[in-house]
């Protein structure tokens, strides 16, 4: 595996590994993010345990290819989460235009992973 590959699935394994973890820490901080029709305890606790899981899936060697894959598709299904985000009057964390900003973010997130997955 090339250099910059091994350091951006560590950046990454840290970082989603850390996401999860922060969700069962301080579950309110992504109350924001989750709308009104859903419990959002036990969302945290979902969303939180998969980012755990999928991030040290990086570590793994065996298991990368799977947790770059499943970063993507959960990095995507997040993506309409900051989109309703930015819509609202006021977003969950910062201004609009932090909002706003998260959502090429996911973006560039989910490129990140995919070239985790194209060189596990």
């Amino acid at each position: 595996m090339k250099t910059p590959t091994l350091i951006l699935r560590i950046v990454f394994g840290a970082f989603f590994t850390f996401a999860g973890i922060m969700h069962f820490i301080k579950p309110k901080f992504f109350n924001g993010f989750i709308p009104k029709i859903f419990p959002k305890l036990t969302v945290n606790y979902i969303i939180g345990f998969i980012e755990f899981i999928l991030g040290f899936s990086l570590f793994i060697d065996s298991f990368t290819k799977y947790g770059a894959l499943g970063i993507i598709m959960l990095l995507f299904g997040l993506l309409f989460i900051h989109i309703w985000d930015y819509t609202k009057e006021k977003p969950a964390i910062g201004p609009k235009k932090i909002a706003l900003i998260r959502i090429p973010f996911q973006f560039v997130l989910m490129y990140g992973a995919y070239i985790i997955y194209i060189n596990s």
